[in-house]
């Protein structure tokens, strides 16, 4: 279970202000890539909350949920989005990481110091490290993989409405074979990834 040590060491270093950051939708075949900066108030959480927060993709979607309200009610919450578009000019890994940015900008106040899920991390005028399999270490970051998971499923969720058939408010945009099934029969829509291998192939065909 995440636990807040790395926070922990970063207030013992004298930084005051900690964010966690995560992001959700880097695998899909669709829509965007979202992330999340947190800073928690440790005062303003309750035992329950404590204990229930995870690495987002280990909880049940009624869990997470109930926790993104727990989390923005207690906490310090940004967002950013990178549309499909960003992706295709900027490839996944540079828009997550602009997504990233973005969401550490939409904060209230920049951060002293940002523990970042991954390996990768963008340029910040603040201090930062990056965790491996963070959001399962950290509290802060795991918090940031619920809000980032949540908003982002939300956003897959309205986009099936507009394109109905893909199954994105069960898949959220992934490669399951009900989605590649449909991207066959209905074809290719403007938030489909073009640059990623199967829509790609799509489009090869369709050509042809």
């Amino acid at each position: 279970m995440p636990d807040f040590k790395f926070e922990q060491a970063a207030l013992l270093s004298g930084r005051t202000r900690i964010a966690g950051v995560d992001e959700a939708g880097r695998g899909p075949l669709s829509g965007p890539v979202v992330a999340a900066a947190v800073v928690l108030r440790p005062d303003a959480m309750t035992d329950e909350v404590w204990a229930r927060l995870d690495d987002s993709k280990r909880m049940t979607d009624k869990a997470r949920v109930l926790l993104y309200d727990a989390i923005f009610a207690t906490a310090e919450v940004g967002v950013g989005i990178a549309d499909t578009d960003t992706i295709e000019a900027l490839n996944i890994l540079g828009a997550t990481l602009k997504a990233m940015a973005d969401a550490i900008s939409d904060l209230n106040m920049l951060p002293d110091h940002v523990l970042i899920d991954g390996n990768k991390m963008p340029e910040l005028p603040c201090s930062a490290e990056t965790i491996v399999k963070g959001d399962g270490k950290s509290l802060s970051i795991a918090a940031a993989s619920v809000i980032a998971k949540v908003t982002r499923d939300r956003i897959m969720s309205d986009l099936n409405e507009q394109y109905p058939g893909y199954g994105w408010d069960r898949n959220a945009g992934y490669g399951t074979a009900e989605h590649l099934d449909a991207l066959k029969r209905l074809g290719v829509t403007p938030h489909h990834r073009k640059s990623f291998a199967p829509v790609r192939n799509i489009l090869s065909l369709e050509d042809s």
